[in-house]
């Protein structure tokens, strides 16, 4: 049956094709859809999870794959950062039943965070990658990466990037094969499944080596890198990877107006990144005198081929990034290809061919990103506003750090507020690192409540045991909201999902032995900021916790927090509503302030920054 999927849905539907038993994850732009796009089909013979984190979410799929059935573990490449410790761990033991961990990059970072380059981890922990360049492909390569892993007994990686991973293609799709119901295998074997010794390492390694050079001959066999060799040699070799490789053809095709010939042109399509594909590369080198690489992020591919390159003395020219042709940074598309051919051919092609009119663009008004209408979030930097300013200090005076999630955007307009993000949970830790560096003003860390529930509790315990003076926010909306309304440990347990415990932020708090706790509702601003304030005055660890669920998830399932009114002849349309809450739900009309109240939450933030009463709530 023929669907039109993404390529986050065709990892779905080739696991489940698999006959995966199991498949964990942890929300994050741009592998989310992978994930919840199981959770949405209520399946019954095998389990999905939204993990704590990317550590924990490796870690179960492990546990399933070494009882000898098959796993999907997905996340973004920001999240193989955290599982990584498990992982080569993982990697060194080997697996019974297939597992897959699926890692998407993000170059161009059009979710924000690091354009890391993850293939650099597959070299790292010694694993096969496969890296698909369409929708299509990424169906076909998930099934085979589940039957590879289990052909060389170890983990695989399957890496997609936004472009393919958001990316909509009809492709062919096949019933899911049964679940299998077989018992768990309990293997107990300390040399294979413990680290406590170095002898029982350096074997592990050498068998995570050989397991390597075991995946790269199945993947010779079965011919999955694309190699076309031009009749006549000596022309133009060209190795691309991943979505670099789908753009191909659409580049050719601009580039012949200008003389360039397909036919002349040799071509490698590398769908197996790691290990390097040294035979095909190596008749590429004996074929081609000029050899260009198209690759997104880092020269990986590059520096594979030059290696090859000088242990045969090849005398050609390689291009790539390494000679400053093209860009560590940013995506891969038809523009690229074009230039690449133009750097080796000089056939003459402009340099904006493709470039487009961008006068629209330059006319376009800059918008930040902010908080939804009605985010509780906008209270609580309102609120911390406040405080800072009850202390007579200016807000460049107080260190506040941020944290991962919709709680960042309190860096933009018109908050200002946030100075610093890193990484999940790193708010804490980093807020104790300013207060050892010797800041006298008060220093104030934010996060979110699923970012706590991640990495935040650690950096608490660490505060808490070396008494450190911070006043910790947590910022609690119930879901993980910025990646789509994924459910999270504290999240209420009423909201159609699959029964789980909740766990509850304010029972977490005292029960690690700190004195001063409040528990605040963003939409009293006053209040807020008074409670804040008091914290930033006594010593020690102190914690506010800001609670009210998000706007977004309340209002689809009917609330309203309230109900805001204009009244017209109290308005000056002196703007200070709009400059202090930025919200989206106001606009200017010709005599006074308007609400849109398709937008309009009734949370009242907005009300308190009225001096002429303006603004009133009303009933909802």
């Amino acid at each position: 049956m023929k669907k039109l999927i993404t390529g986050n849905e065709a990892i779905a539907y080739g696991a489940l094709r698999a006959g995966v038993k199991a498949v964990t994850g942890y929300p994050g732009t741009p592998s989310t859809g992978c994930l919840s796009s199981l959770l949405a089909m209520n399946l019954v013979d095998t389990y999905v999870e939204w993990s704590v984190n990317e550590k924990v979410a490796l870690e179960v799929a492990a546990g399933v794959a070494w009882s000898g059935h098959r796993a999907l573990c997905t996340m973004k490449m920001s999240g193989l950062n955290v599982a990584y410790d498990s992982l080569i761990s993982v990697a060194y033991s080997g697996c019974d039943g297939g597992l897959v961990v699926y890692v998407a990059d993000d170059p161009g970072a059009n979710a924000g965070m690091c354009e890391q380059d993850s293939r650099s981890f597959a070299v790292m922990a010694d694993m096969p990658m496969l890296e698909p360049a369409t929708v299509a492909e990424t169906y076909a390569l998930t099934k085979f990466a589940f039957d590879l892993s289990e052909r060389i007994k170890g983990p695989v990686f399957l890496r997609l990037v936004t472009g393919i991973a958001d990316s909509y293609a009809e492709v062919e799709i096949e019933q899911p094969v049964p679940v299998s119901q077989a018992a768990p295998l309990l293997i107990k074997d300390i040399q294979r499944f413990t680290k406590a010794g170095a002898v029982i390492a350096t074997n592990q390694h050498r068998d995570l080596i050989q397991r390597l050079e075991q995946a790269g001959q199945i993947t010779d066999e079965v011919r999955l890198n694309k190699l076309s060799l031009s009749v006549k040699p000596g022309g133009l070799g060209i190795l691309a990877s991943g979505i670099a490789a789908a753009y191909l053809e659409e580049g050719f095709e601009a580039a012949a107006p200008f003389g360039f010939n397909r036919e002349d042109v040799s071509t490698l399509e590398i769908k197996v990144v790691h290990p390097f594909p040294v035979a095909e590369a190596r008749k590429m080198l004996e074929h081609c005198q000029t050899i260009l690489i198209l690759e997104e992020l880092e020269p990986l591919i590059e520096r594979g081929i030059i290696v090859e390159a000088q242990r045969m003395g090849y005398r050609g020219k390689i291009t790539g990034k390494l000679d400053g042709v093209f860009s560590r940074i940013g995506e891969y598309g038809v523009p690229q290809v074009v230039q690449g051919i133009e750097s080796v051919l000089r056939l003459g092609i402009p340099e904006n061919l493709l470039s487009g009119n961008t006068q629209a663009l330059k006319l376009a008004a800059a918008r930040p990103i902010t908080v939804c209408a009605g985010c509780p979030h906008r209270g609580t930097y309102i609120a911390i506003d406040k405080a800072i300013k009850k202390l007579r200090l200016k807000k460049n005076e107080v260190m506040v750090t941020g944290d991962i999630g919709c709680t960042i955007l309190g860096m933009n307009p018109p908050f200002d507020l946030i100075w610093t993000e890193i990484s999940m949970g790193a708010s804490v830790s980093l807020a104790q690192g300013y207060v050892h560096a010797g800041v006298k003003t008060p220093v104030i860390a934010t996060i979110g409540d699923s970012t706590f529930f991640h990495a935040g509790i650690a950096g608490l315990v660490n505060a808490i045991q070396h008494q450190i003076d911070l006043t910790l926010v947590i910022m609690d909306n119930r879901w993980t909201a910025m990646t789509g309304m994924q459910v999270n440990p504290g999240t209420p347990c009423n909201n159609g999902a699959s029964a789980y415990q909740e766990i509850d932020i304010a029972r977490i708090i005292p029960a690690l032995g700190i004195e001063h706790f409040w528990t605040v509702d963003p939409f009293d601003v006053e209040e807020t900021a008074g409670v804040i304030h008091q914290a930033m005055t006594l010593p020690g660890v102190k914690v506010v916790l800001a609670r009210q669920e998000c706007a977004i998830q309340a209002q689809r399932q009917g609330k309203q927090a309230g109900k805001v009114r204009v009244v017209e002849e109290n308005c000056n349309l002196c703007k200070l509503c709009l400059m202090v809450t930025g919200c989206s739900a106001f606009s200017l009309g010709a005599n006074a302030i308007e609400i849109d109240p398709e937008l309009c939450y009734g949370c009242g933030v907005c009300i308190e920054t009225c001096h002429h009463d303006a603004l009133v709530a009303e009933e909802a």
